[in-house]
């Protein structure tokens, strides 16, 4: 219920209003000028208005390129003061983002002095700065003395500042922009203008072209950091048919070799917006981190060329591999992101297409050459009228004098006598004495004839859409030949070569291949010595009192080791990080959450078979796959599930050319049968290798059949004795089977 506005008790201007209307007709204000005023370029200049009244403010300081620097601080209090009532420091922001070779493609402004630079520090006060126009900015505001485009008052009224630029370069491609408004965002990564111009060019031949005529020219980004873009044409197409996508870019590099057989890795160009500081200090934290283990250093030894240097642990390590690691974790490769979103030529905001914004950017220029031609006409039209005077005045001099000396009031007189205009009497009148030669005569009929001829050029220009479209390539083509790719400013930087995604990097290929002998008591302690030491030595016999060697074998740091217990269990323990062979070793327990009265029965290389015999005491077993017992949490996978009373006992690598089980139980019946009678499982209890009448299973091996079975005699001696006629213990599966051969030995065990 709104106030009585009539009661004196009512403030004037106070009125009830609800607070969801209010509030979101102010929020609705408050958004649509961030979007419109703000955050978003428009497609035709592809500025907002911060950039475009620095720029605006720089010209009237008549700072070109031709002349000297002036203060920052100056440029910045006239912008302020002026055209942009926000705060100075944004302002200057702003400023020095167009004066950084490495944050625009083509720079804006000429900054001296210290604008900051691609490691991240801050550019000084601009007290300290100096800055001017770059022929890039006169490009982009050529036409604006030629009524090309509109003014409109400042905010305080006082001024005039343009609507937009109407110059021939392709700003908002070019040079890319980047926004978040209310709502939504803008993020349009530079370009070649060199290829914009052919695209133009194109454009312009074929209104109607489609996406692919376009891309023919466009080959895609051009950062000024340079890199490479690696995404795939069809992703490329994809992003740009729709403005929406992005485009993965990956830091240049190069291997150096050295003498010996060394090398290093040198990073010469890196991703567009990545602060290198910040790039190496992310490096430098894989490495003290060891999350990197296959890179040893980093330096920057960059000058005015970026130049970081990568040193590998060894010369063995393979440089793909770590550069795929650095891409993954670092910012070595980045994603740069492409949203289109840009204010249109009724500065409504919408995602336009590569095509469609190119298209509007052209469309823009054929305004700009029809408002330039007309007011050249209209100029033309004023200077004839001037010259057709100062003739009347020539072919009757001696008159002309003597009415401008005889009469107090000669210009209605001239106008009257001599059928002139106002402008053209007031011309006569101001003209100098030394005009009056016969020269000056010649030429304003020689000037004359020159601009009647424009004058019928331009006509036919603005009645002729053919001649137009061939006005605006050549004026295209002249722009293309300033920015091509032979020229230093020109050239293109980034280049667009497809790979693929960066590989997941094992967790073994990160870690430097180096011999080990792993040891593990009965106890359970564990440890790895350098080398592959022999079996034999003291160095792998030294145990605490009352322990005792349980497993012994060779294996590189690349290796995951299979542990497993009675409870058929398996953890996977990576051997690069058991503790050093100084010493006893560690608790296993310390590294993997083992049950209390578990026991350990195998411990091996995981890469030592792709398959491994699982047996249990009650003489079920089956094969598995090693890639279904790995495990990389403490707690390990539960693979045998052995039934009531019965422990996991045996396990055993299935070499590639085994063919047969053999099998053996406490009471000394062994059985031979077919390994395709093995079954092959995931996890389970398995199926009945041998049947006993009492006791259970003492071991579990494959074997090749025609090999024969090899034992090692007693004593000293390491002999060896081999059964090759093992056709009477050959059976079927779950057999009971019959005594072993002679001399076996009598712990049976294989």
């Amino acid at each position: 219920m709104a106030s009585d506005l009539t009661d004196p008790a009512t403030p004037i201007g106070v009125f009830d209003a609800p607070f969801d209307s209010a509030l979101s007709e102010r929020y609705l204000v408050y958004a649509l000028s961030t979007i419109t005023a703000r955050s978003l370029p428009d497609v035709r200049d592809g500025l907002k208005p911060v950039h475009r009244r620095l720029l605006w403010a720089m010209r009237l300081l008549k700072l070109d390129p031709a002349s000297g620097y002036k203060k920052c601080a100056r440029v910045v209090g006239d912008v302020i003061g002026k055209y942009h009532p926000h705060g100075d420091q944004s302002v200057y922001d702003a400023m020095v983002r167009l004066a950084q070779d490495f944050a625009l493609r083509y720079p804006l402004v000429d900054g001296q002095g210290n604008f900051g630079n691609i490691d991240g520090d801050n550019a000084a006060a601009y007290r300290y700065t100096e800055a001017r126009l770059t022929q890039v900015a006169i490009d982009l505001m050529a036409g604006l003395d030629e009524d090309a485009t509109d003014f409109r008052p400042t905010y305080n009224g006082e001024e005039q500042e343009p609507e937009l630029f109407p110059g021939m370069f392709p700003n908002l491609l070019a040079n890319g922009a980047s926004g978040i408004a209310v709502g939504m965002a803008t993020s349009v990564p530079p370009h070649n203008a060199a290829e914009l111009f052919d695209a133009a060019i194109v454009l312009v031949d074929q209104p109607e072209a489609d996406d692919a005529a376009v891309l023919a020219h466009v080959r895609g980004p051009d950062f000024p950091t340079g890199g490479i873009v690696v995404d795939s044409p069809a992703a490329i197409r994809e992003s740009y048919a729709t403005g929406r996508g992005g485009f993965r870019v990956r830091a240049r590099h190069e291997i150096e070799r050295e003498k010996g057989g060394g090398w290093q890795i040198v990073i010469t160009e890196i991703p567009y917006g990545v602060q290198k500081g910040k790039l190496i200090e992310q490096i430098a934290a894989l490495i003290n981190d060891k999350k990197l283990p296959i890179l040893t250093d980093v330096r920057d030894e960059s000058d005015a060329e970026i130049r970081i240097v990568l040193e590998p642990r060894s010369r063995t390590v393979d440089p793909q591999v770590l550069m795929d690691g650095l891409f993954r974790l670092t910012d070595l490769e980045t994603r740069v992101p492409l949203n289109l979103n840009v204010l249109d030529k009724d500065r409504t905001p919408r995602v336009m297409p590569l095509r469609e914004a190119l298209k509007a950017w052209v469309d823009h220029q054929f305004v700009v050459l029809r408002r330039r031609s007309e007011h050249r006409l209209a100029k033309i039209a004023d200077r004839i009228e001037l010259l057709d005077g100062y003739l009347a005045a020539y072919l009757n001099l001696d008159r002309v004098i003597a009415i401008i000396r005889t009469e107090d009031e000669p210009k209605p007189v001239l106008i009257a006598e001599f059928s002139l205009t106002d402008r053209q009497a007031e011309a006569i009148l101001n003209m100098r004495l030394r005009s009056l030669r016969k020269l000056e005569e010649m030429e304003i009929r020689g000037e004359r004839a020159k601009l009647e001829k424009e004058q019928a050029e331009l006509t036919l220009l603005l009645s002729s859409d053919a001649r137009q479209r061939t006005r605006m390539k050549r004026d295209l083509t002249r722009m293309r030949d300033r920015y091509g790719h032979e020229t230093p400013l020109g050239k293109r930087r980034t280049t667009v070569e497809e790979a693929a995604p960066a590989r997941e990097i094992p967790a073994e290929a990160m870690i430097e291949r180096e011999p080990l002998t792993v040891i593990l008591s009965q106890r359970g302690w564990v440890r790895a010595l350098r080398g592959h030491v022999d079996l034999a030595s003291a160095d792998t016999a030294r145990f605490k009192e009352g322990d005792g060697p349980a497993f012994a074998f060779h294996a590189h740091t690349t290796d995951k080791l299979l542990l497993a217990t009675d409870g058929g269990r398996f953890y996977t323990l990576g051997a690069d990080k058991l503790p050093g062979g100084r010493g006893f070793g560690e608790p296993v327990r310390a590294m993997i959450d083992l049950d209390g009265d578990a026991r350990i029965v195998g411990l091996s290389r995981a890469a030592a078979s792709d398959r491994l015999l699982l047996a249990a005491t009650d003489g079920r077993g089956f094969a598995v796959r090693v890639a279904d017992v790995l495990a990389e949490t403490r707690k390990g996978k539960q693979v045998m599930s052995p039934r009531p009373g019965a422990k996991l006992k045996v396990v055993r690598p299935i070499a590639a050319e085994d063919d047969y089980v053999a099998s053996i139980g406490d009471n000394r019946k062994l059985v031979l049968f077919p390994l395709t009678e093995l079954a092959e499982m995931a996890r389970g209890q398995g199926v009945q290798l041998q049947r006993f009448r009492d006791g259970g299973l003492s071991d579990a091996r494959t074997l090749r059949f025609a090999d024969g079975l090899h034992w090692t005699m007693g004593g000293e001696t390491g002999r060896m004795r081999t059964e090759s006629d093992l056709s009477p213990w050959r059976a079927a599966r779950g057999a009971a089977g019959r005594m072993p051969p002679n001399g076996f030995p009598r712990d049976n065990r294989f």
